[in-house]
């Protein structure tokens, strides 16, 4: 057992670190037997091993805020990179929407929630601090979404997945812009005297446009500048596709910062971009990389987050954290998603209901209630342990209930089945990939494959028997349930 009181340094950071992550990746397992959202399992175990558990401290939180952005980055760049424009346009205002609107509308609610019951539970509480504590809270996390969407391969009707991964994705750096404003704003008030904040209104203004203004900017231009290189240059490998294209989303990221603008748009903004290049050299490893690079990041940010948390000092938090976490998940988020999308014809209402259910809160609002320990605000340890318990809940009650939620209402595709490659990765070049399994309707013309009288243009490439890969001809005789790797391209037969 560990002993109590060790301090993560320098010293002992990869080794401790790298043994929660070992436990966290084997307990992957017991988490999908029982439904268990993985993030929350990656938090729980950074709470047990944390002070109240085995005694691990981490509390350095520049550290945490610096390793937290970072993870973020490459996760907000993974999920750029994988949109599909072309999927994503016919929601793309409703997700723009529901990440500006919505936010918004969810900070002006919530942050009234927040008033109310801090100053019911907590003492006197001013209308900043409780729109600020909404700002924190008011995005629905990318890195939440993104893992149950994508990792649980819940397939939703409706456009629903391409437009909750665009609100989700953009979302997050607007939450962010809105979080660092209201803790410049309190500042400069306590600076001030309790003044009026009206010398600070153009300056909140001008901060937000050019955030915003100079975040896209910097993500387009960068990513719009990476297509042409990428195209044209020929490298050896799929690593350093992905090593280059990295490196243009962090430039971007960088170039905005320098700017002053916002640093996770742009990064984001510049992974749509290069995305949608078509023909993408070495893309199944290009994507496989990010992939890997973003399990990793999300597993860090988990762990390092419930390091920090101290449980036993949040019991007093408990009821008023968990009001507003109730208020926020059945008030102001479905109010806000209602109002965001009333200028809409579609999603329909059912999608709707949905939608307002999939405010998951997650490590994005914990590593921005690190902005006001770190700015040094009054009370910020208590907004931390309020936004810690708050993602708790949202985990608990709408991770573990997403998957059930859409079935239920009829949204999930049942029979969606990915495309079965048999870990071989195929050049986009060759054409489209489709996987089948034979059955006893198609052999009923003959059993070998030359008697199943395929289209021109489709060709089997492989046969899955029983565990064994077998190379086709035409005198294979098939049976029932061997799977095919079929390729779908062009031809040059008569």
């Amino acid at each position: 057992m560990i002993p109590a009181a060790i301090v993560l340094t320098g010293e002992n950071l990869l080794l401790l670190g790298s043994v929660l992550i070992i436990i966290a990746v084997l307990a992957t397992k017991l988490g999908s037997r029982f439904g268990m959202p993985f993030l929350l399992l990656a938090l729980g175990i950074g709470m047990l091993a944390g002070p109240d558990g085995l005694g691990l401290h981490f509390n350095n939180y520049h550290l945490a805020r610096e390793i937290g952005h970072f993870s973020m980055t490459i996760i907000l760049f993974t999920a750029g990179l994988e949109t599909d424009f072309h999927q994503t346009r016919p929601v793309l205002w409703q997700g723009i929407s529901l990440s500006s609107v919505g936010v918004l509308l969810t900070v002006l609610i919530t942050g009234v929630f927040v008033w109310l019951i801090g100053n019911a539970f907590l003492g006197a509480t001013s209308l900043l601090v409780g729109f600020l504590v909404a700002a924190i809270i008011s995005s629905t996390d990318s890195a939440s979404v993104f893992s149950l969407l994508r990792n649980k391969k819940l397939q939703l009707r409706e456009n629903l997945g391409n437009m909750l991964e665009l609100e989700s994705g953009s979302n997050d750096p607007f939450a962010a812009t809105l979080t660092a404003l209201l803790i410049v704003v309190i500042t400069e008030l306590n600076v001030l005297g309790g003044g009026s904040p009206s010398p600070l209104t153009s300056l909140v203004v001008w901060t937000l446009v050019r955030q915003l203004v100079f975040g896209l900017a910097a993500g387009f231009i960068v990513g719009a500048l990476a297509v042409p290189v990428l195209k044209r240059l020929k490298l050896q490998g799929g690593s350093l596709y992905a090593i280059l294209i990295l490196s243009f989303g962090l430039l971007a990221s960088g170039v905005a910062s320098f700017l002053q603008g916002n640093d996770l748009l742009a990064i984001y903004t510049a992974a749509i971009v290069i995305g949608q290049m078509k023909k993408m050299p070495f893309k199944r490893e290009v994507h496989g990389f990010f992939d890997g690079m973003t399990w990793i990041a999300q597993l860090v940010m988990f762990l390092i987050l419930g390091l920090m948390a101290r449980p036993s000092h949040m019991l007093h938090l408990l009821v008023p954290a968990l009001l507003i976490g109730l208020s926020l998940i059945f008030i102001a988020r479905p109010v806000s998603v209602l109002l965001a999308l009333l200028p809409f014809r579609r999603p329909s209402y059912k999608a709707r209901l949905f939608t307002s259910w999939v405010g998951l809160k997650g490590a994005g609002p914990i590593l921005f209630a690190s902005y006001p320990l770190i700015a040094g605000v009054r009370g910020s340890a208590e907004i931390f342990d309020i936004v810690f318990i708050i993602t708790l809940l949202s985990l608990l009650l709408q991770g573990w209930t997403l998957i059930p939620l859409a079935r239920w209402l009829g949204l999930s595709e049942e029979d969606y089945e990915r495309v079965e490659t048999f870990g071989l990765d195929v050049p986009e070049e060759m054409g489209q990939m489709r996987d089948h399994t034979v059955t006893e309707v198609d052999l009923q013309g003959g059993n070998t494959l030359r008697e199943l009288h395929l289209p021109h243009g489709i060709r089997v490439m492989m046969v899955r028997r029983d565990g064994r890969f077998l190379v086709p001809h035409g005198s294979m005789e098939l049976l029932p349930g061997d799977q095919l790797m079929i390729i779908l391209g062009e031809t040059d037969d008569d």
